[in-house]
């Protein structure tokens, strides 16, 4: 059974930093791109930020230069350093990736974490 599971959400002031961290565990062959994204109350899920298995990275125009995410292959954890946060920053994070799972080589499938809550305050 693979999860995925992100920490390190909670309330900042304007301006400050947090960083998210996101766990990928059970059996796993192999892990192609991570990501997050972001759902605020009242709106639809939004993608933040995507890095390749050769750690490439796109973000949205939203969090560029604020936001960079990275990701350590020997952990199976992928982070996403916030920085400059905003209050429309407000959001749960939920990080993804895809995943092979079990011991071999097979399909990829898509897996979610359940979300960590980023509360800014102005």
């Amino acid at each position: 059974q693979v999860q995925l599971v992100e920490s390190g959400g909670g309330l900042v002031q304007a301006g400050g930093s947090l960083r998210l961290s996101c766990v990928a565990s059970g059996s796993i062959f192999s892990i192609n791109a991570m990501g997050w994204y972001r759902q605020a109350p009242g709106k639809q899920r939004e993608w933040v930020a995507t890095i390749t298995s050769n750690n490439s990275t796109n973000y949205a125009n939203s969090v560029k230069g604020r936001f960079t995410i990275s990701r350590d292959n020997a952990k199976n954890t992928v982070y996403l350093q916030m920085n400059s946060l905003k209050p429309e920053d407000t959001a749960v994070y939920y990080c993804n990736g895809d995943l092979t799972p079990g011991g071999r080589p097979g399909p990829t499938y898509r897996y979610w974490g359940q979300g960590t809550q980023v509360t800014v305050s102005s």
